[in-house]
């Protein structure tokens, strides 16, 4: 019996099974550590720019190395995994350990990188390697008013 579950791949089985997957399709990454209103919004729109929606999640190690705080992630990468894999616009959810996707991106090759409206796509080695075999980089705006560390901000201080 298939379950969500079985949309979490490892780094090793990744590409072959983003390969299968109904064309085009998209790419985004991050730590999604407390799921709110604005990454599942923000989901739902890049699903929509293709027939398919990768996740590739930094890994609890890569996580600590943005520097988010000593005690984040609060999800554990597989945790985070199931949760991500739960929801209906998420085709297929990995791991990537580097402090950037590149290396993933380059295996995967997507038709569509998307990441979150703070980033200058222009800037990004990502959206150079994508343009470099004919795919396509853009930013979806935040949804305003939603951060995870805005989120853990506020609970900690009503505790």
């Amino acid at each position: 019996m298939n379950t969500f579950l079985d949309k979490i791949v490892t780094r090793a089985g990744a590409a072959a099974r983003a390969a299968g997957l109904p064309q085009p399709v998209v790419f985004t990454n991050g730590v999604f550590d407390v799921l709110h209103r604005g990454h599942v919004t923000y989901l739902a729109q890049a699903r929509q720019l293709g027939a398919s929606l990768v996740v590739a999640l930094n890994t609890d190690a890569s996580a600590r190395r943005l520097g988010k705080g000593p005690d984040r992630p609060l999800n554990n990468e597989q945790d985070r995994a199931a949760v991500m894999a739960a929801l209906e616009s998420v085709s297929l959810v990995t791991w990537f350990d580097e402090d950037t996707p590149l290396q993933l991106i380059g295996e995967l090759k997507p038709a569509l990188l998307v990441k979150g409206g703070d980033y200058d796509m222009s800037t990004l080695a990502e959206t150079a390697l994508v343009e470099s075999y004919g795919g396509k980089a853009l930013a979806i705006p935040f949804v305003s008013g939603y951060s995870t560390t805005e989120l853990v901000r506020r609970i900690r201080e009503q505790s």
